[in-house]
């Protein structure tokens, strides 16, 4: 019996917003202040006769684990906010602005359901000062992250349901020994429990390959049919050879529990040597995904840049 090629598939959605009051974004918190309105429409729900429902929240905010790699016993939320670019952003009355918002999640529900949530922004607003927005379109980006497709547009959703990206991880090209990967925002990795003081590419690929098998498994086609153990040790083997990161040290507040939870890590780039060429399309996936902790906000997006070849 043939074993399908291991892929990723997602809907990678860029949101289109028009201000209808002027409105404020706070440095480094525009993806926290996104998720929260989202979570807030999303939570009340039917309560309100919104036509988003409880169970919608559920399936966003707190999915039930099922399966999938270890180290997650807090199941990977089912999308991504790439917000990074509103920080700090002041939006005028009658600007437009937008975000992208990857989504892993295959129910035919979900885009309905993403779509009435951010349209109550037009009712309920936007951060603490409630800035009312409205949603105008809703557009499916392909693999070069460019709009391909309409999926929301003029209040109705298109006809036909749009197709997932799907993303390739068995790709092999004849040699790659050198490569960058840039750390675009804040990220953190986890070696053996502990906070990596340095990103080790033993360390990113195993986190990076335990969160798509992860998303694959919960949401997806299902496991991954990999050597997870092999290829672990065919990446320990690759060298961390040059780095220029930052440390950042942020925080988000909840404004529900009053809580508030760390939003640092390191940004910057590190270069790796060895035989990398299996490991190509993981980390091209991992702009999509998010490495690392706390990826729902952002953190952990990563670009590969692979060194022309000598």
């Amino acid at each position: 019996m043939d074993v399908p090629a291991p892929s990723l598939s997602l809907f990678p959605y860029r949101l289109f917003f028009q201000a209808s009051e002027a409105l404020e974004f706070p440095d480094a918190g525009a993806s926290n202040l996104i998720r929260g309105a989202l979570g807030t429409v999303l939570r009340r729900g039917a309560s309100d006769n919104t036509g988003t429902t409880p169970l919608a929240y559920s399936w966003l905010f707190a999915p039930v684990r099922t399966g999938g790699a270890s180290g997650f016993a807090d199941p990977p939320r089912p999308f991504v906010l790439r917000a990074a670019t509103l920080d700090g952003q002041r939006i005028e009355r009658g600007e437009f602005f937008h975000f992208d918002l990857h989504l892993f999640e295959h129910r035919e529900e979900a885009l309905p359901q993403l779509v009435l949530a951010f349209s109550q922004l037009a009712r309920v607003g936007l951060g603490p000062r409630r800035a009312r927005v409205e949603l105008r379109s809703v557009e499916l980006l392909d693999e070069t992250r460019q709009p391909s497709l309409t999926a929301f547009a003029n209040g109705r959703i298109a006809a036909n349901s749009p197709r997932p990206l799907v993303l390739s991880l068995s790709g092999r090209i004849a040699s790659a020994s050198r490569i960058h990967v840039a750390f675009a925002t804040p990220t953190e990795l986890k070696g053996d429990g502990v906070l990596a003081s340095a990103p080790e590419f033993g360390i990113l690929f195993a986190r990076l390959r335990d969160r798509i098998a992860a998303l694959c498994n919960l949401y997806g086609s299902g496991p991954l049919q990999i050597d997870f153990r092999g290829m672990g040790a065919r990446a320990a083997q690759v060298r961390l050879v040059d780095s220029e990161l930052e440390w950042h040290a942020r925080e988000r507040r909840s404004s529900r529990t009053g809580q508030t939870h760390p939003l640092g890590g390191f940004t910057g780039t590190a270069a790796y040597e060895g035989d990398l060429a299996e490991f190509l399309p993981w980390l091209s996936a991992g702009y999509w995904t998010g490495v690392g902790r706390q990826t729902v906000w952002g953190k952990g997006v990563i670009n590969l840049v692979q060194d022309r070849q000598p």
